[in-house]
């Protein structure tokens, strides 16, 4: 048995992460091309040449490959309110994090590009995977409002407050997507939403602006 030293384990990781970045990468090429519904794993794998079994290793699920960023996605927001600033409410820190996400125009926000945004709206499976994404992403926030607040995750105000918190990201997210699929810039739309988002959370205000304050 040979000895694993921190180099050897280091670089097995590093090649793992090129392989699935690898496949990753191929099987974008290959939905943006021919559609989600029309491509095949097979296909996939012979793009990347690798085993069909490695995709599968690597992403158990189809959508995987399409939504590799599912997970950040889901504890974003979640993810935000943990670690606001002292003195901060919850509704600060998403309101700060948003416009931050929205300067960086980073694509877990929904900066995706016309053609990603596109192969998305075009699949039945990917807009359905999209919504339970933004669901799952409620949900994590309550649980992280219930943390904060001493509450439980089923209160009516922990739910409440998630479910509107949750919803303005949504339809920013959202309107992200519409204006990349109507041909607007980056740039534009960055400017264009930073500008809505600051009305939306105006809106919030008067609910939550001292809601599970640090």
């Amino acid at each position: 048995m040979g000895i694993q030293t921190p180099a050897t384990t280091g670089l097995r990781e590093s090649k793992k992460q090129e392989t699935r970045q690898l496949i990753s990468d191929h099987a974008t090429r290959l939905f943006i091309a021919q559609g989600f519904e029309q491509t095949t794993i097979a296909e996939i794998a012979a793009a990347a040449r690798v085993a069909k079994k490695t995709v599968t290793n690597y992403f158990p699920y189809k959508e995987d490959l399409a939504l590799d960023h599912k997970e950040q996605f889901a504890a974003s927001l979640a993810d935000v309110v943990a670690a606001r600033h002292p003195g901060e409410s919850a509704l600060a820190a998403l309101r700060r994090a948003f416009m931050g996400v929205v300067a960086a125009q980073d694509p877990v926000a929904g900066f995706s590009g016309p053609q990603f945004a596109r192969m998305i709206a075009d699949s039945p499976t990917l807009s359905a995977c999209l919504r339970g994404l933004h669901d799952q992403r409620e949900h994590h926030l309550a649980r992280a409002l219930a943390e904060t607040t001493g509450g439980r995750p089923d209160d009516i105000t922990v739910q409440t407050a998630a479910g509107l918190l949750g919803t303005v990201h949504r339809v920013l997210f959202t309107r992200i997507q519409t204006l990349t699929l109507a041909g607007h810039p980056n740039d534009e739309i960055a400017h264009t939403v930073a500008a809505e988002a600051a009305q939306a959370f105006d809106l919030l205000e008067p609910a939550l602006s001292g809601y599970a304050t640090a």
